[in-house]
């Protein structure tokens, strides 16, 4: 007997896997209504709750990355010997094209879809997908030369025979410490990327992405060394060894951390040998993804800047470090929602100088609040923008990074920063 746990868009990938091959697995959801209840085919029975009796008679659990190994039914099935996989490990267990797979704290979905399009533009047939976009499994039902996968650290803890052709730990800063022991847990996670890898590429401005096992073979930061940045004639390059490859000047993306992200990805990308003209083609076209440190509108000589997708500190430290250089003025921001049990510290210590004034609304709105005097509680995200707009003067930037998850009041970060856009807009 096979036994989904997760319904959802990845699990009804699972559900179409299994009967493809002419199994009917059972599906368990701890939901009353789980997303894709309506899209079950005929025949593949739902029950609400982990049936631990029924879990302990499984061959194979099939656990949504949502759900903790931790929880006391699944340990009850690993202790019998039950295989518990996620579908990452199905898709790697299943597939012969070359993998190319990223995680990280921050810049996972900017990197895999920076190398996805450097590799469709090189005229080679790519699929990407995992914890962006497409299910793994999905995947599987069209021809590909290479796969791009962006995984957390979740579906990483139960992906076993990754091979992959090229690796990445983009960063680490505290996440999830709410599912995690600590940080050291939470990066032995991360770490299983790196299971037989071929090449191994790690972060030298970060020694956390150093690995535990394989070979190194190479790294990126933002000095002068193999993938790094240098200055040429008073402008500041992308570089390999020294040898300048693209002036930042012609990116469209902004800030440090996004030309760490376009090195990363064309590192990536020559250890699968891809071209250098179509991955330089890409990062002078691209502008980013939704909700990442996006573009909103000026009004009265204040920009106002959209990054929801900073679910965390180190997300929020980025986007900040982003945009500080270009700013005039003062620098206010939008932050707040479910801390997930991180430590703020890291925001305190730029309170005053790198950030002028923050706004903190949602469930943890109070541990923001006192990390300084330069911050305001306010009621919810509407009060922020309003309250912020009343506040900035021309050559202000207002920035929504707010170093939390967004379920304590919105359905996703996607649908805050809709809001966020939506109330600047009506400005």
């Amino acid at each position: 007997m096979v036994i989904i746990l997760g319904l959802g868009k990845t699990g009804l990938s699972c559900v179409d896997y299994f009967l493809g091959r002419g199994v009917t697995p059972l599906v368990m959801d701890t939901r009353q209504h789980p997303p894709g209840r309506d899209q079950l085919p005929a025949g593949v029975e739902l029950r609400e709750g982990l049936d631990e009796a029924l879990l302990t008679q499984a061959h194979l659990i099939v656990a949504s990355p949502g759900i903790p190994l931790a929880t006391p039914a699944l340990k009850a099935a690993a202790e019998r010997g039950i295989d518990i996989v996620g579908d990452i490990e199905l898709f790697v267990r299943e597939t012969s094209t070359p993998v190319i797979a990223i995680t990280g704290s921050n810049g996972k979905s900017t990197v895999t879809t920076l190398v996805g399009e450097m590799i469709a533009e090189a005229g080679l047939k790519v699929g990407v997908g995992g914890n962006i976009g497409t299910p793994a499994l999905s995947l599987l039902k069209q021809p590909m030369d290479l796969c791009v996968l962006e995984l957390s650290s979740f579906q990483l803890e139960t992906t076993h025979s990754l091979r992959a052709a090229a690796s990445v730990v983009l960063n680490l800063s505290e996440d999830h410490m709410d599912r995690y022991a600590g940080m050291a847990d939470y990066r032995a996670a991360k770490q299983e990327i790196h299971q037989h890898s071929q090449h191994i590429l790690v972060n030298r401005d970060d020694a956390l992405t150093l690995p535990d096992v394989g070979e190194i073979w190479s790294s990126f930061g933002l000095d002068g060394n193999a993938y790094g940045r240098g200055e040429f004639d008073g402008e500041l390059w992308l570089t390999l060894h020294g040898e300048p490859l693209l002036p930042v000047s012609e990116m469209k993306i902004v800030g440090a951390h996004n030309q760490a992200n376009a090195l990363a990805a064309m590192a990536l990308c020559d250890a699968v040998g891809i071209p250098r003209e179509p991955q330089l083609a890409v990062l002078r076209r691209f502008e980013g993804l939704p909700h990442r440190a996006r573009f909103v509108r000026e009004v009265n000589g204040v920009r106002w800047i959209n990054d929801s997708k900073a679910t965390n500190v180190g997300a929020t430290l980025a986007a900040v470090a982003g945009v500080r250089e270009a700013v005039k003025g003062r620098l206010l921001l939008l932050a707040g929602g479910q801390g997930k049990g991180q430590d703020f510290g890291p925001i305190q210590a730029l309170l005053g100088h790198q950030i002028d004034h923050m706004y903190c609304f949602g469930q943890d709105a109070e541990l923001l609040l006192a990390l300084g005097e330069q911050t305001e509680q306010v009621a919810d995200l509407d009060a922020a923008v309003a309250k912020a707009a009343l506040d900035a003067r021309p050559g202000d930037w207002v920035l929504l990074a707010p170093a939390c998850a967004s379920l304590d009041q919105f359905a996703s970060f996607e649908a805050r920063g809709d809001r966020f856009t939506e109330r600047v807009m009506a400005l």
